[in-house]
């Protein structure tokens, strides 16, 4: 079993790289492999709102997230960080997860996050933490992903990743977070071997409310 850590900060050893590296070792002592998929700092185009992705199986905008989707459908789950801009996620992770989320269910690849476990993670030297931790869910809530919680809003604080160190409780909430997906996967497996079926799915039903 293994979880893709999805660093959605521009900067590669960053604040954000510094909570996801708390929990890849937690994971590693659970016995759960993990890797950094960092986002870089290449310009992430917004979803354009064509559909193409819908008829050719890809999204039209052939760069880094197009090879992200390929990627983690060998996961088993997930945890996405960024840092605070302006008291939301940052700019190119939203558009890379907006893309990401949204090419996978429209281009018949849904199972490429399907019922795998997610959590949101979030760093900020000081406020705005919560709304984007908010923010973040939603990419789970309505992709039928088991969120994982931590004891605490998962949020660690601190301008560098020095500060981030000093931030025990943060850090402390990184490690129960993991130990928490570790758990969730474990039972999955058991789930698995056991023969308990995954839940029965419905085709897609859309309603617009102006007739």
């Amino acid at each position: 079993m293994k979880v893709l850590l999805f660093n959605g900060s521009p900067h590669k050893n960053g604040c954000t790289y510094t909570a996801l590296s708390e929990i890849s070792k937690t994971l590693k002592e659970e016995g759960i492999d993990s890797e950094i998929f960092q986002i870089g700092i290449d310009p992430i185009a917004g979803c354009r709102a064509c559909y193409a992705c819908g008829k050719i199986g890809r999204c039209v905008i052939n760069d880094k997230v197009n090879d992200f989707i390929d990627y983690a459908k060998d996961f088993d789950g997930f945890i996405i960080g960024s840092p605070v801009h302006y008291a939301s996620a940052c700019g190119g992770a939203v558009s890379f997860l907006d893309r990401a989320f949204f090419t996978a269910f429209q281009s018949g690849r849904g199972d490429v996050f399907l019922h795998k476990p997610g959590a949101a993670v979030v760093s900020a030297r000081r406020a705005g933490t919560t709304a984007t931790f908010d923010q973040l869910n939603k990419y789970f809530t309505i992709t039928q992903m088991p969120i994982i919680s931590g004891r605490y809003w998962n949020m660690v604080h601190g301008a560098t990743p020095e500060q981030v160190l000093e931030d025990k409780e943060g850090l402390q909430n990184m490690r129960i977070l993991a130990r928490n997906m570790a758990w969730h996967l474990k039972c999955k497996q058991a789930a698995d071997q056991a023969g308990i079926p995954m839940p029965k799915q419905e085709d897609t039903v859309f309603t617009n409310f102006i007739r």
